[in-house]
């Protein structure tokens, strides 16, 4: 692992920022903050990632802790609730990014979690004298290396104005939800149900058109240009169509996000039945193994399945 070197001093002190996790969106973010001028400190717990970092000149560091001891600012993409706990408090031997001498830091929390978990972990971390900022991201990694994407921002308004550039920097799409930490969680698991429901019936009406042998792309362009479009739909779609299945949003992801959503319902009594259904369908596409490819794999399912119980002629 190479050692952490100090991070050289450019633009603002805002422009200190760290990177925790650098799977698809974050090594994304961070090839779009780089190629802007900022230096940036890395984590990631594959070595491959890290190498890919350090080619592109990022401060590759040895742990999560030593980015936030280089960095003002730390962006979390990481998958889940649990793996930011281990990188902020730390499990086992694994030193905690929180401790002395990191009072006045910021974490920013993009990754997907329930909002109970991010209240709890920014909680935990104002113990600590570090600030959180609830800043969910959407939109896929060729949006975040163009700085296209979204985030969903909640959090106190002075902070949000004073990472207002950085945040302008990395999504040209900002959404300014609330003041109130749990609110960007609350409002990125709506927006990934209706994303889930959108993939699970785009990949039912296209499988529908295969199996009643309509030309494939014929039917996509019709479905891409009429009322069935979403975008969803034609980006994920378009990759089925050509068998690739590359992970840019992986199919575990997606699962986990619509699970989270449908539980935040059911915790305030508000009915979910097509994110329920479409649940059911990313857990078939999980059974089949299919997990670790892109989400686009549900059209795969549904191909599958239809194969298993087609009538006997």
């Amino acid at each position: 692992m190479p050692s952490t070197p100090q991070l050289p001093l450019q633009r603002v002190p805002a422009h200190k920022v760290g990177i925790i996790g650098l799977g698809a969106m974050g090594m994304a973010m961070a090839h779009n903050l780089s190629r802007q001028g900022y230096v940036l400190a890395v984590n990631d717990i594959r070595p491959e990632a890290q190498d890919e970092a350090q080619a592109a000149g990022m401060v590759v560091c040895e742990s999560p802790r030593a980015v936030a001891l280089l960095a003002a600012v730390i962006l979390l993409v990481v998958v889940n609730a649990s793996q930011i706990n281990e990188v902020l408090f730390g499990e086992g031997d694994k030193p905690a990014l929180v401790g002395a001498g990191l009072s006045g830091k910021t974490v920013v929390i993009c990754s997907t979690i329930a909002p109970q978990d991010t209240i709890a972990i920014a909680q935990k971390l104002a113990q600590h004298g570090v600030a959180c900022i609830d800043a969910p991201i959407s939109g896929g990694p060729a949006r975040a290396l163009a700085g296209t994407m979204s985030m969903m921002l909640a959090g106190d308004p002075s902070l949000l104005a004073s990472l207002e550039p950085l945040f302008n920097d990395l999504a040209d799409k900002r959404f300014h939800i609330s003041a109130d930490i749990g609110d960007g969680a609350k409002a990125k698991l709506v927006n990934n149900l209706l994303a889930g429901i959108n993939l699970v019936a785009g990949a039912e009406a296209l499988a529908l058109g295969l199996n009643l042998g309509l030309d494939a792309q014929k039917i996509f362009k019709l479905i891409e240009a009429s009322s069935g479009a979403s975008w969803i739909f034609q980006d994920r779609m378009a990759r089925a169509l050509k068998d690739d299945f590359a992970p840019r949003a992986a199919t575990n992801i997606l699962t986990k996000d619509v699970g989270l959503a449908t539980a935040m319902a059911a915790s305030i009594g508000s009915p979910t039945p097509l994110g329920e259904a479409a649940l059911a369908h990313f857990k078939e596409t999980l059974a089949m193994g299919w997990g670790d490819l892109d989400d686009a794999a549900v059209l795969k399912t549904y191909l599958a399945q239809s194969k298993r119980h087609k009538p006997a002629p």
